[in-house]
């Protein structure tokens, strides 16, 4: 039997995506270097650097009200995962060595899988509003 299931991945995100609020962006936001510190210590959750700053990248531009078009449960999802990894006391606790991380892996990677497509669109649009930012600025 798997020390953390898909299905467990999926109780544990929904529980958290649940609680997430308006608050709760500012408050992954502000813990970002946290967060991404921790991902990098981590090396079950280092695979999902680049992932986690674009997740980072997504809340910023939407709490600025620069990008909507994304579905307010991607939102929660995102900083449900954010939130949980942060959680050092969560279904495996962070200091049992060699395991700690599984859970906060399982979570983060269920998280991209159901926002996969959010995710894309975001980066597409980022990457646009990044070219005409430097259009705008050359003229």
């Amino acid at each position: 039997m798997a020390l953390f299931s898909e299905k467990s991945a999926e109780q544990q995100l929904k529980a958290e995506s649940e609680k997430v609020n308006r608050i709760d962006l500012e408050k992954v936001l502000e813990r970002q270097r946290a967060i991404e510190a921790k991902v990098k210590g981590s090396g079950k959750l280092n695979r999902f650097s680049a992932d986690i700053k674009l997740m980072f990248s997504m809340i910023r531009d939407y709490w600025q009200g620069n990008y909507r078009s994304v579905p307010w449960k991607s939102i929660a999802a995102v900083a449900g995962a954010l939130l949980y990894v942060l959680n050092p006391l969560d279904v495996i606790p962070d200091l049992i060595l060699g395991f700690g991380f599984i859970d906060d892996a399982g979570v983060v990677a269920l998280c991209l899988k159901l926002v996969e497509s959010d995710l894309h669109r975001y980066a597409a649009w980022k990457e646009e509003h990044e070219a005409q930012n430097k259009v705008t600025e050359s003229n």
